[in-house]
């Protein structure tokens, strides 16, 4: 085998490549391995075995950094940019066929000997003054075995694109490094053994299918390539045994994702400064030398050509057609293309989104059905009939001076309204979604395990990482002996992190004051508005004075939760970086739990409030507690509190949704626009110009710094909307269906058409998170537990019917059980006992004619005349205790429940656990068979030398 340097001219245009091969008439034998035992553990040890056979195939390269090639980056490499029009059909989908140079060379995919495929573009410009470090860069780059290609934009000279390829010994020889699993056996489908019962049952279930129509919601396996590496069992990639993966085409045995890592991983290891922090791409993107670094699309997402006649142009566009275009909102997810296309990670993003959209639609039915009863049983509902009827009860003031007297028979619509959402069904719906909490965590480890086995993850683990450069600087004189690679690293001293920790731990609890801060001027905005609103000259506006403040309070604090939302970002960044977090992920953790910690009290600290505080201590006419002794504390409705809850979380709710959509989406669109107006007026006549694919991915916008994070807390804050106070709001689970059907495409369109290509990253599940989102779910059950106890008038109607109603000592609690409920849940108040700054300007004389002497309110007080007038009677008692004693029931029966469910659902299916327990069976048998033939071979060899022996075995 030799090695040769060969250099490709081509006007202005030099494309090195600094290894050729030559293989001097041998020939691997890439047959696919008959049918047989797999693995999917360590397949060194199995391939260790037959170590004398791979002494033949040896046929990889070593050493390429000697390989001539130029010392100096004088942009003799630079072709000025060229006008040819960009066809978008550079990508094959299947792995068979050989190039075309012809077509490669004006499609934008390729270098212009149509021959090198880019992998990864770089992006500077010429005026930038970091020059030097940009050519010690790219020497070495070259010195790697990298391929390297300069051209120019076609709307600025100034900026210049550097195209990198990396040939297939480079390419061997780092998936090598880097434990790059690659197929090298068809998977052999163990089907367990399947009992006559349920054999007989799913004939059963086969025959009523015929009756039904095809699952629409599948998608059409004809239009889906056929990604074999899902079918094969994988090992790392190893050069001494390359003989025994499949490989079809060189050119295509590493997918474009894996081609674009590895080159990254190349990058992110190699020197721009002599000196031993001056290392990696990142560094270089951060000081500016390079403006931009991404792998490219593989062509355009849109074709003249129908998909169902001429087939899909590429990967991209047909993710486009099957995945992104709005058409297909109802089927589901072809997940294996996302992954091979964007990556594990962002392949799991969207498995996770797809089984929580999947798991809200029996939490979205139920909720329906809760709501539906309520409308069902409007008209049965006694309570709601007496307060409609209730024309003679005279409600005291709900604020000082301005606010009138009223009739309870004037909140009749708001009771109608809190029926709807508070009845017989609500607290069987709060079990529910705490149960389906626990469910869909459960489930979705099991999804996990099955998503993680065909996508190769079980055995991956995360290499060791590398230290932040940021951590480097900082601690570089301090260092000591790392016990996993044995070298010495920077060392933060534990008092130092301590300190920083009880820095940033404060500055946490400085912003969640802030956050109690906001809240408190909400409060008061409320206290005030309702005597502005109730002296306000409309009588739509007069009439309905706490419904508007509680409208105009919710839309406020939207606008406060917006603001304050980008003030948390910089000050978690400001108290991340000040943590000095050693890895990156480290670094993301911690930013992540700040963020989310931050996020969560701004959206929900206000719902707290009013689901908890508003209206439980305003003390009772005549003895008012007020804010700053001046402010009288706002009251509930005369219906209850419960309908303020269910305007803040429906408010709140849909305009974060709305508002993340259109910054998800609309932003980036107008973005994008706006770069091809100014692209349109730079060419003037010549706008119908068709740009390679290098520069219409760097007019796109790139993927947001903080990666996922963002798509992960919209999610999240929403599941605790659904979760925490949903019964208060049944219908949230309906909402959040709704949205997330459309969030999949959203996202989906923004990562195909709007966004730069990614980088495929390997993750094996979703991080952080899933530890918040049992912390949410923990969460949930004890907050549903107050708003049923303490919010809604399940209790006080529970404790009225069993043991102050008609029905009371029966054992029943029917509707007709709760007459006279109303009048028993309200006291009776004294005019003249008015405080003079709570007198009212109107004596009621509009009612009956004459002033009135008393008005009712909602709580359980003795009346004025009694030896204690005011005081608290023992149904108020009766009321405490029964809330109590139903929190301690609610809240340990929930956590029963769902500590049984998580006992009773293993993390793993059992189908999943046989395949990898006959896996494993089969890899001794593999290992046997193995190392059989191995000496049988050798017997034959020694046969054929004349150096057989008598005592050879076997």
């Amino acid at each position: 085998m030799e090695a040769s340097s060969s250099g490709i001219t081509n006007g202005k245009t030099k494309v090195f490549h600094p290894g050729g091969v030559d293989l001097q008439g041998y020939q691997l034998d890439m047959q696919i391995l008959p049918d047989g035992p797999k693995s999917d553990v360590d397949f060194s040890e199995i391939l260790n075995a037959i170590q004398e056979m791979a002494k033949d195939v040896n046929i990889l390269f070593d050493e390429l950094e000697a390989v001539n090639s130029p010392c100096k980056d004088d942009d003799s490499l630079l072709h000025p940019g060229n006008l040819t029009s960009t066809s978008d059909d550079a990508s094959r989908l299947e792995a068979g066929g050989e190039t075309v140079p012809e077509k490669n060379k004006s499609n934008g995919l390729y270098f212009r000997d149509g021959k090198c495929r880019i992998d990864y573009i770089l992006v500077y410009r010429k005026s930038n003054p970091q020059t030097e470090k940009r050519e010690v860069f790219e020497r070495n780059i070259r010195a790697e075995g990298l391929q390297m290609e300069k051209e120019s934009s076609l709307i600025n000279s100034d900026i210049i694109f550097v195209k990198l390829h990396a040939p297939w010994e480079v390419l061997g020889r780092y998936a090598e490094q880097m434990n790059v699993r690659m197929p090298f056996r068809r998977k052999i489908y163990y089907l367990p053994r399947r009992y006559k019962f349920m054999s007989r049952i799913d004939k059963q279930i086969s025959r009523f299918r015929r009756w039904l129509p095809k699952k629409p919601m599948r998608l059409d396996k004809e239009t889906l390539p056929d990604l074999e590496e899902n079918d094969c069992y994988t090992a790392p990639f190893s050069q001494q045994r390359i003989h025994h993966f499949i490989i079809h085409n060189k050119d295509t045995f590493f997918n474009n994702a894996t081609r674009s890592r590895i080159v990254h991983h190349i990058l992110q290891r190699i020197k721009y400064e002599e000196g031993k922090n001056k290392i990696g791409l990142n560094r270089l993107l951060t000081n500016g030398s390079y403006e931009a670094a991404f792998p490219l699309h593989e062509g355009s997402y849109r074709s003249k050509n129908s998909i169902r006649t001429h087939g899909a142009e590429n990967h991209r566009h047909l993710l486009y057609e099957c995945w992104a275009s709005w058409g297909v909102w109802y089927k589901y997810q072809p997940l294996d293309l996302v992954r091979r296309y964007f990556g594990e990670k962002i392949g799991l993003y969207f498995a996770w989104l797809g089984w929580y959209t999947g798991m809200l639609f029996p939490a979205a039915f139920i909720g329906l059905f809760v709501f539906l009863y309520g409308v069902i049983t409007l008209d049965h509902c006694q309570v709601s009939k007496e307060v409609c009827q209730a024309t003679d009860i005279i409600m005291c003031p709900v604020c000082d001076k301005y606010c009138p007297f009223m009739r309870l028979s004037d909140s009749c619509v708001y009771a109608k309204v809190t029926h709807l959402f508070d009845n017989g069904a609500t607290v069987f719906f709060a079990v529910f979604m705490a149960v389906w909490a626990t469910v869909f965590l459960e489930f979705w480890k099991r999804r996990r395990a099955v998503i993680a086995y065909d996508w190769d993850l079980i055995d991956w683990e995360e290499e060791e990482e590398e230290i932040r450069p940021q951590f480097e600087a900082k601690y570089s004189k301090k260092e000591r002996m790392n016990p996993i690679s044995g070298k010495p690293e920077p060392y933060q001293a534990f008092a130092d992190k301590c300190s920083r920790l009880i820095v940033s731990a404060s500055g946490i609890f400085f912003m969640i004051c802030v956050v109690i801060a906001a809240v408190f001027g909400i409060v008061i905005y409320r206290v005030v508005t309702v005597s502005t609103f109730a002296a306000f000259k409309w009588a739509l506006i007069r009439n309905n004075s706490q419904v508007a403040t509680t409208g105009t309070a919710v839309c406020i604090n939207f606008c406060i939760i917006m603001l304050l939302n980008v003030l948390y970002e910089k000050v978690a960044l400001l108290l991340t970086n000040l943590e000095q977090p050693r890895t990156e992920s480290e670094w993301e953790n911690s930013f992540t739990l700040k963020m989310f910690l931050f996020q969560f009290v701004n959206l929900n600290s206000s719902t707290f409030y009013i689901a908890f505080f508003l209206g439980r201590f305003t003390g009772h006419p005549g003895a008012y507690l007020r804010l700053i002794n001046r402010w009288r504390l706002e009251e509930c409705h005369p219906s209850g509190c419960l309908i303020d809850l269910c305007m803040q979380m429906g408010i709140i709710m849909v305009l974060k949704q709305t508002w993340n959509n259109f910054m998800e989406l609309g932003y980036p669109l107008i973005q994008n626009w706006w770069t091809r107006r100014k692209v349109r007026q730079e060419r003037g006549p010549e706008r119908k110009i068709s740009f390679p694919q290098w520069e219409k991915d760097y007019n796109l916008q790139p993927m947001n710094a903080y990666g996922l994070f963002d798509e992960y807390l919209e999610m999240i804050l929403q599941f605790g909307f659904t979760t925490i106070f949903v019964a208060a709001f049944p219908l949230a689970p309906l909402l959040a269906l709704l949205n997330n059907i459309i969030e999949i495409r959203l996202d989906a369109y923004k990562f195909v058409t709007q966004w730069r290509r990614p980088l495929a990253s390997r993750a094996k599940d979703i991080g952080i998170w899933y530890g918040i989102l049992e912390g949410i779910g923990i969460l949930s059950v004890i907050t549903n537990a107050f708003v049923i106890a303490i919010t809604s008038d399940f209790i006080p109607r529970l404790v009225y019917a069993y043991k102050y109603g008609p029905c009371a000592g029966q054992g029943e609690a029917g509707q007709k059980c709760m007459v006279g409920y109303v009048n028993a849940s309200l006291s009776v108040f004294r005019i003249s006992d008015f405080e003079n700054r709570s007198e009212p300007e109107s004596d009621g004389s509009e009612f009956s004619g004459t002033p009135l002497k008393y008005c009712r309110y909602r709580d359980y007080r003795d009346p004025p005349h009694s030896l204690v007038p005011y005081g608290y009677t023992l149904q108020f008692w009766h009321v405490l205790a029964a809330r109590l004693a139903f929190i301690i029931v609610f809240e340990h029966l929930v956590f029963c429940i769902k500590h049984l469910i998580s006992y009773l659902i293993p993390d793993l299916p059992k189908d999943l656990r046989d395949r990898m327990r006959r896996e494993k069976y089969l890899i001794q048998e593999m290992m046997y068979e193995a190392e059989l033939e191995r000496l049988q071979k050798e017997r034959k060899e020694r046969k054929k030398n004349g150096k057989a022996h008598h005592n050879e075995w076997p």
